[in-house]
C-alpha cells in the first residue's frame, strides 16, 4: 500500500492537489500552449480561446506557484513578459498532449456516442 503522502486518492495528499491543478479548466490548455513555445500573455491569451485574463492570470499565478511554469521579465522598454514551462512543466505537457491527441482523433466517435446515447433518451 502507498503512503498516504503519496497517494492520489489521499484526501490531502500533494499528488491529488497537483492531479487537481494539472486538471483544472485552464491549466491543460495554458500547459499545452506553453509545450508549443514559450509566449506573452496577450499571445497565450488569443491560443487558449475563452478564457478572461483574470482566470489567465490566476492560471499562471498557480502553474508558476507549482513550478510548472516559469515567468521571465526582459530588460527592454517597455518590459517584456514570457512564460515558459520548466522542465517539470515540460514533463506535466508531454503527457497532456498525449491526452489532447487522443482527444482530436477520437473526437468523431466520441461525437457518434454522445448522438447515440440522446436518440436512446428520446426514444
Amino acid at each position: 500500500m502507498r503512503d498516504v503522502e503519496g497517494d492520489v486518492f489521499a484526501r490531502n495528499g500533494a499528488p491529488r492537489a497537483t492531479l487537481e491543478t494539472v486538471t483544472g479548466r485552464w491549466a491543460p490548455l495554458v500547459l499545452l500552449a506553453l509545450t508549443e513555445r514559450g509566449r506573452r500573455f496577450g499571445v497565450l491569451r488569443q491560443r487558449v480561446q475563452g478564457v478572461s485574463e483574470k482566470m489567465l492570470a490566476h492560471t499562471l499565478r498557480t502553474l508558476e506557484r507549482d513550478g510548472l511554469v516559469r515567468r521571465r521579465l526582459s530588460d527592454s522598454v517597455p518590459p517584456r513578459v514570457e512564460y515558459a514551462l520548466t522542465p517539470l512543466g515540460t514533463a506535466f505537457g508531454q503527457q497532456l498532449q498525449s491526452l489532447a491527441d487522443l482527444c482530436e482523433t477520437s473526437a468523431e466517435e466520441v461525437a457518434a456516442a454522445r448522438e447515440a446515447y440522446s436518440d436512446g433518451l428520446a426514444g
